[in-house]
């Protein structure tokens, strides 16, 4: 027999939280996130999007046991944007039984009907700043720590529960360049672009040299990333905090600022050592000593994390995303990294998939986004379909 709890105390929230490490304690290629940030996205006074979101959590039990997770956002914001009455799923997590996960997906639909939302959709999180998409190719490869890991077997729970496919993201795994002809290529092409378009790299020395730029930074990101699906704005609460949140992974060597002739930033491109190592060592868990595998992890390691690049939407086309390559292909090559991993790019945005079609590469994971409109078969329904 499955029981559903809503979490409401801290107690509660912290085994929530911690349910997919003990799900996936044996499994290599899942990578947890960060504790502490999962921590606060639940907290109404820590996390700015409760402005516009209400959002709640839910364990699934047999007897004292987690057997699942599951949280729900209702995005006011996000809704009026895109002209839709949808409920976000999220944090979802759960054995392999289809009396879990039905139960899991009525609780959700269910409060989704409360609020008169057509329909649920996920996962997804409170911004785009936050993990979204299941994964459904790639499970053999290791995770990043800022995307989900989950089994295969959700795949087979989610169509039987009724959702379909909305959009897909799909990740590439590049090898980096090291010969001289190809990095003085790239060099050449970023020299001709800066002079054609007027513009200039903001160079600093240290992360510190970063922060003046930090604010221009989200509102770049806030205009670039405006068309691609399920985005929402970021309020100025939500870029401190973001910006607190990245201030600590750019790295000089691997970022990228590109400025105009009115010192405005106008593009940007920041990487970083992956730390899923370092992550999953600490179990996500940064404090006490989980810091000290994050130090190693970005002085010595063979691969990064592309974790953005942005281009203002009057200058996309133009060449520019040549000029932030070139860097961090030239840091790369000084750090020794032999690898680059991008973060999830929606499939059908072939302006970001173009980017990398001069690179050796690799289309290594794909990641779902599934939505069931509400009038579609209850979830109760589908129960021997999953086992089947």
């Amino acid at each position: 027999m499955v029981s559903i709890v809503e979490v409401t105390t801290r107690r509660q929230l912290r085994r929530f939280v911690d349910f997919p490490n003990q799900l996936y304690k044996d499994v290599p290629q899942f990578v947890p996130a960060t504790y502490g940030d999962d921590l606060e996205d639940w907290d109404k006074k820590k996390n700015p999007a409760f402005s516009y979101c209400e959002a709640r959590c839910w364990l699934a039990l047999r007897g004292e046991e987690i057997v699942g997770r599951i949280g729900a956002i209702l995005s006011r914001k996000a809704n009026e944007k895109w002209g839709t009455n949808r409920l976000r799923f999220t944090q979802v997590d759960f054995i392999d039984d289809a009396e879990v996960s039905s139960a899991l997906f009525e609780t959700v639909e269910n409060w989704a009907r409360e609020l008169g939302c057509s329909a649920v959709h996920g996962p997804l999180g409170f911004t785009d700043m936050d993990r979204e998409g299941m994964l459904i190719e790639g499970f053999d490869r290791r995770s990043c720590f800022f995307t989900y890991y989950n089994h295969p077997y959700y795949m087979r729970h989610m169509a039987a529960l009724g959702y379909v496919k909305d959009v897909d993201w799909v990740e590439n795994l590049i090898s980096a360049p090291h010969d001289e002809t190809t990095i003085a290529r790239w060099k050449k092409l970023s020299d001709y672009v800066q002079h054609r378009q007027k513009l200039h790299i903001y160079r600093v020395r240290t992360r510190l040299g970063y922060i003046p730029l930090l604010k221009q930074f989200f509102r770049l990101v806030n205009e670039a990333y405006a068309p691609l699906y399920g985005t929402v704005e970021l309020s100025p609460a939500q870029i401190k905090k973001y910006s607190w949140k990245f201030a600590p992974l750019i790295n000089p060597r691997l970022t990228c600022f590109v400025m105009n002739q009115h010192n405005e930033l106008v593009a940007l491109g920041v990487s970083a050592p992956s730390i899923a190592e370092a992550l999953k060592k600490s179990r996500g868990r940064l404090f006490p000593t989980g810091w000290l595998h994050v130090l190693r992890a970005f002085s010595k390691n063979d691969t990064i994390d592309l974790l953005l690049i942005a281009v203002r939407p009057d200058l996309q086309g133009k060449g520019i995303n040549a000029i932030i390559l070139s860097e961090v292909m030239r840091g790369c090559q000084k750090m020794g990294i032999l690898h680059a991993e991008t973060g999830p790019m929606l499939e059908e945005n072939e302006k970001v998939q173009a980017q990398w079609q001069d690179f050796p590469l690799e289309q290594h994971k794909r990641r779902r986004c599934w939505i069931k409109e509400l009038n579609a078969v209850p979830a109760a329904a589908s129960r021997e379909t999953i086992c089947q």
